[in-house]
């Protein structure tokens, strides 16, 4: 049982903090930077009603609706309770998509997350950003396991935290909208 004590409402460090501004993290192909506004046409074009099917949030209907999630972003790095990194390819420089860990008002059990643009999809790109993002948050991060939320009918998604050992150990189900409903499992994700 997790002592209440322990939970904090921004990343926990296990040395010194880092600025969540300026990191890097590299894997084979990728390179994940913190989102900044230089990422918003980017993420405009591409955050779509494909992407959006299996999420909660709805594609943006003008430019005010990602420029709001950036810059909510950037101040999040900055208080320490989230990096949400744009997902870049090396060889290219292409924008794919975004990555994040979440706080969520819990230190303890942050939330990863991912979505990689429709033209990206099937290269394995999620798997690879998630899996770098949590080798980075179990260097420098103290945490009891990580959680990852995702539909149970978006099965190239649930590979993700199955490839990293998690196992469901929650469900719960979201009513967006008349015609929108989210029958969502929650993976825990242990540290490697």
């Amino acid at each position: 049982m997790t002592d209440p004590s322990q939970i904090k409402e921004s990343f926990q460090w296990q040395n010194e903090p880092q600025d969540l501004t300026a990191i890097r993290i590299h894997s084979q192909r990728l390179e994940l930077r913190p989102i900044t506004l230089n990422h918003l046409d980017d993420v405009y074009e591409n955050f779509t009603a494909t992407i959006t099917r299996y999420m909660l949030p709805s594609p943006p209907t003008s430019k005010a609706e990602p420029k709001k999630f950036i810059e909510e972003s950037v101040a999040a790095h900055k208080r320490g309770d989230e990096l949400v990194c744009a997902i870049i390819l090396k060889e290219k420089e292409e924008f794919l998509g975004c990555v994040g860990l979440h706080v969520r008002g819990d230190s303890l059990h942050p939330e990863l997350g991912v979505w990689v643009k429709e033209s990206a999809h099937g290269n394995g790109y999620g798997r690879e950003a998630v899996t770098a993002l949590k080798k980075w948050a179990d260097a420098h991060l103290f945490y009891e396991y990580a959680t990852y939320p995702v539909d149970k009918k978006n099965i190239p998604s649930r590979k993700i935290p199955e490839s990293l050992g998690g196992v469901i150990f929650r469900e719960t189900v979201h009513k967006i909208s008349t015609d929108k409903i989210l029958d969502e499992v929650i993976y825990k994700i242990d540290r490697m």
